[in-house]
């Protein structure tokens, strides 16, 4: 079963209390600093700094790209994020393509999207078509990060901006998989697949929008019926649509829907098979919906009002213990309670509310 959910959101308010503290790196070190770090503050020059983070893969289900962004969303300036907009592993891994749902979150949460491409990677040693440790071009990102500095617009626009480049940057990073596939020797994904999608992308931002909308929706759809392998959860699925002040709709699905009275609980659950609480990553993955769910207004099924109630669900394979945390993970625990009572949302471990 699932639940069909619309609300609108006219502003992000949340404090955060889980972001890491973040090192600073001047521009010149840009290459060193995406090697060591997933999110950074960039000291451009004497007068500007950016909050930036980076994407392994334009997939926002591989490696917590949204547990990077989170750690930035507390900067006070302008927040930044690289994102490539193709991933391809080679033939024996997987390729990714940039979607326009996650611009769009992007937008919604005021963080400015710089869509980069990959030129370096080394051979994968264990598989005969499959690269690793890839590296974006730096340089083409320095130059967007100089543009950045005098841009005056909201993250929206700048970022509607990125994708009408997206053809563009499309092309470069082809053109440097080609190159990498020769001086690597590894076979890469077949071009014939990767060209209806750049035809697309050709076509333009509206084409783009369309296209990974409909993707999203779709994948959306099929979220909605499946219960992830490191998911335990129990309730019916949602799909809400979340309209913005600007008139654009966000796709997303939600856990599980309940409803109590007026108020329906929106939730978002991650799991553990093996401790006593989910991975920070996970928490913070988590974290991103319920900024959204904590700032939804005007909720609706069918017709009808409700109060929207945004719950973190976490679940574990064994009885909850908090005194049976790590110190780590105690002060971890205490701040997510924190921000929860501080932002309004509930936390349920297991089958207990604690906040």
């Amino acid at each position: 079963m699932e639940m069909k959910i619309h609300g609108e959101i006219k502003g992000i308010k949340y404090k955060l209390f889980l972001h890491k503290p973040l090192t600073r790196f001047p521009l010149e070190n840009l290459d060193r600093a995406l090697s060591e770090k997933a999110s950074f503050i960039l000291r451009v020059n004497e007068d500007n700094e950016f909050a930036l983070s980076w994407w392994v893969s334009p997939k926002r289900t591989r490696s917590y790209p949204y547990a990077r962004v989170y750690d930035t969303l507390g900067f006070s300036g302008k927040k930044v994020t690289i994102i490539p907009v193709i991933k391809d592993e080679g033939k024996d891994g997987d390729r990714d393509f940039l979607q326009w749902d996650t611009i769009s979150l992007m937008s919604l949460l005021g963080v400015y999207v710089i869509v980069g491409y990959y030129i370096q990677a080394d051979r994968n040693p264990r598989y005969r078509n499959k690269i690793t440790n890839q590296r974006f071009d730096t340089k083409y990102i320095k130059k967007e990060i100089q543009r950045l500095l005098s841009y005056q617009s909201d993250a929206l626009h700048w970022n509607l901006e990125q994708i009408d480049k997206i053809s563009h940057i499309a092309d470069m990073a082809f053109n440097a998989y080609n190159k990498i596939s020769k001086k690597l020797g590894v076979e890469m994904h077949s071009m014939k697949s990767a060209e209806r999608r750049i035809k697309e992308l050709h076509k333009g931002k509206e084409e783009f929008m369309k296209l990974s909308r409909k993707l999203a929706h779709k994948a959306q759809e099929r979220e909605s019926v499946t219960v992830q392998p490191k998911e335990c959860l129990a309730g019916i699925k949602g799909m809400i649509t979340i309209k913005n002040y600007l008139g654009g709709y966000y796709y997303f699905t939600c856990d599980e829907v309940e409803i109590h009275g007026e108020d329906i609980y929106l939730i978002e659950g991650k799991h553990t098979t093996t401790g006593n609480l989910p991975s920070e990553g996970d928490i913070k993955d988590g974290l991103i919906k319920m900024i959204l769910f904590t700032n939804l207004e005007n909720v609706r099924v069918d017709e009808q009002k409700y109060n929207p109630v945004p719950v973190l669900k976490l679940t574990t394979n064994s009885r909850f213990n908090e005194n049976l945390l790590s110190k780590s993970k105690r002060k971890l625990f205490n701040l997510l309670k924190e921000e929860a009572k501080y932002n309004g949302f509930k936390i349920k471990i297991n089958d207990s509310f604690i906040v």
